[in-house]
């Protein structure tokens, strides 16, 4: 029996995965978090086999919960299952220690398909991902700009370029204005940038998004 974990801070959603996963007799739900924190608690009292873990909790950076997950669980595998279908967000969870990426938009079948596959031990991604890791490794090695970014910065990079205004993003992390506006300075300065607008040609030209 495969164990898994589901964290997504919209609880329709939770519903709808577990609805799709219960008619599997070889998966359980034996737990649901809408934060982060919640699955690392969990994971202090139990290790499942799977934790299904959207990129974007309210309480810290998917990506950074992906990296606890797999301190306090090294033997549990992280599928991350993301409104962002860009591949290069995608390339970063796996970096973080993701063993698969999903978009939501994924058909249930595939979600199912994952699980199994990650739970034996393989890596779970698109065609157009591992393209974006090949064209990767095989560029030259000096660092773009936007790859000196934190995790909380690279998910906030996103939702900028995606067009999320700075309310939106503090009223979707639970963060203050005045700290979205703080990571969006930053964000600038290490890209050395001056506005929004720049960022979203930036992203544009680096194929962030399409």
């Amino acid at each position: 029996m495969i164990s898994v974990v589901l964290a997504d801070d919209h609880a329709l959603i939770r519903e709808g995965l577990k609805k799709v996963l219960e008619t599997e007799s070889d998966i359980s739900v034996v737990f649901e978090a809408e934060r982060g924190q919640q699955v690392l608690d969990f994971l202090d009292r139990q290790k499942p086999n799977v934790v299904i873990l959207d990129i974007n909790l309210p309480d810290m950076s998917g990506l950074d919960a992906i990296q606890s997950v797999q301190e306090l669980s090294p033997n549990t595998f992280v599928l991350v299952l993301s409104v962002y279908s860009e591949e290069r967000f995608a390339v970063r969870a796996l970096k973080s220690g993701a063993a698969g990426y999903l978009s939501k938009a994924s058909a249930a079948e595939e979600l199912i398909s994952a699980i199994r596959k990650v739970f034996s031990g393989e890596r779970y991604i698109s065609q157009a991902t591992a393209e974006t890791i090949i064209r990767e490794m095989s560029r030259p090695q000096d660092k773009m700009s936007h790859e000196s970014l934190s995790n909380r910065e690279f998910q906030i990079m996103f939702m900028l370029i995606k067009g999320k205004s700075v309310r939106d993003i503090s009223s979707e992390l639970e963060l203050s204005i005045s700290t979205v506006h703080t990571y969006r300075g930053r964000i600038l300065a290490k890209m050395n940038l001056k506005s929004t607008q720049e960022l979203v040609f930036y992203a544009f030209d680096q194929g962030l998004i399409q």
